[in-house]
């Protein structure tokens, strides 16, 4: 049996109000906290944990970005943005 999903409706669902304002919501949690618990040295990393949205070819895609050059160094020995998404109820 091969299961048939309603790609229209998954599209729709994807971009729905409703469904990004949860996503943007989350995000936001998320960016808070990364930006609460990030270290401090010039605070252009603190800065730069943004949300960005997207819309993608089938959804809108809504994350959370560090956009100062050094910050993929401070991931790697931090891993802040990841504690802060794992951090943050999702429902």
């Amino acid at each position: 049996m091969t299961t048939k999903f309603n790609d229209a409706f998954l599209d729709q669902l994807g971009s729905s109000p409703e469904v990004v304002a949860i996503l943007e919501d989350t995000a936001e949690q998320i960016a808070a906290r990364a930006r609460g618990t990030a270290e401090v040295d010039t605070g252009a990393y603190r800065s730069g944990i943004i949300v960005r949205t997207r819309q993608a070819a089938h959804r809108t895609v809504v994350e959370v970005a560090a956009t100062d050059e050094k910050s993929m160094l401070i991931e790697s020995f931090t891993g802040n943005l990841a504690r802060a998404a794992g951090s943050v109820s999702h429902g």
